[in-house]
């Protein structure tokens, strides 16, 4: 299936818009692994083991562990979740944005070596830069559109005065995502649930595509307010990722990360 049709049956398996960040930090995981680099696959583990029947995805975020020399616990993870959830598709969490040749290799990277079915991209560098990720049948590039973070509105919210109607950056992208840039079907974007009038907007700007929402759980998005800007008729991850991960800091964090993640899942199904 491609990364599309995958989101689709794990949504309907699932009954699920919960998508699980893994960003393994050492120095939070719970008694005799803490500060533990060695255990990063064990504690993901746990937790895809624990939550997999609520996610309609998992996002892997690729910094935390290559800080810690962990590139090959992170593919041991993908097959992992390939093993116990091949129903449920992996975004690797990148922001890569680069082009010609090097775009290329980061392509082979995120599908060949870490054989994720999506990847986050950075699209500031152009078209060029994401067509070469779309190369690869079936796979998914989700690019980053509308940030949680504050530092977005430095660019994001900037009108284009050479663009008719002087739309926003945001916007602008959006359009471009739905349209002209979408050849095969294989775009999604990221917009956080910390803007939800800016989430509405996007979603009716690219009603298709489908969107990778950050900032539910620890940055303080509302689970409700996201789904209603959002809509559910294209497919919704919502990521939820230190939320989850660090419920609990005992022998029974996998089993309390089990029950923030069904909360949140129940949360967004309404």
């Amino acid at each position: 299936m491609t990364f599309i049709e995958q989101l689709r049956a794990a949504r309907a398996l699932n009954d699920s818009h919960l998508c699980v960040g893994l960003d393994p930090d050492p120095a939070k995981f719970p008694g005799a692994w803490k500060g533990d680099a060695s255990k990063i696959f064990d504690f993901c583990a746990a937790i895809v083991d624990a939550t997999h029947d609520l996610a309609i995805a998992f996002k892997p975020q690729i910094a935390y562990f290559a800080a810690q020399r962990a590139e090959d616990q992170l593919e041991r993870l993908i097959q992992h979740i390939k093993r116990v959830a091949p129903q449920v598709p992996v975004i690797l969490d990148a922001k890569r944005g680069d082009i010609g040749a090097t775009a290329e290799q980061y392509a082979v990277e995120a599908f060949e070596r870490y054989q994720a079915d999506a990847v986050t991209l950075s699209p500031f560098m152009g078209f060029d830069s994401v067509e070469p990720y779309l190369k690869h049948e079936g796979k998914g590039a989700i690019l980053l559109c509308r940030t949680s973070n504050k530092g977005g509105d430095d660019w994001q919210m900037q009108r284009l005065a050479d663009v008719p109607g002087q739309p926003r950056l945001f916007e602008h992208l959006a359009h471009l995502a739905q349209t002209q840039w979408n050849k095969n079907g294989q775009l999604g974007l990221v917009v956080g649930a910390t803007y939800p009038e800016e989430l509405a907007r996007v979603r009716a700007l690219a009603p298709d595509l489908p969107l990778l929402v950050p900032g539910v759980g620890a940055q303080g998005g509302d689970a409700a307010a996201t789904v209603k800007a959002a809509g559910t008729a294209a497919p919704l991850m919502v990521n939820s990722s230190r939320a989850i991960l660090y419920a609990d800091n005992g022998p029974g964090f996998a089993a309390a990360a089990r029950r923030v993640a069904q909360a949140t899942r129940d949360a967004l199904r309404g």
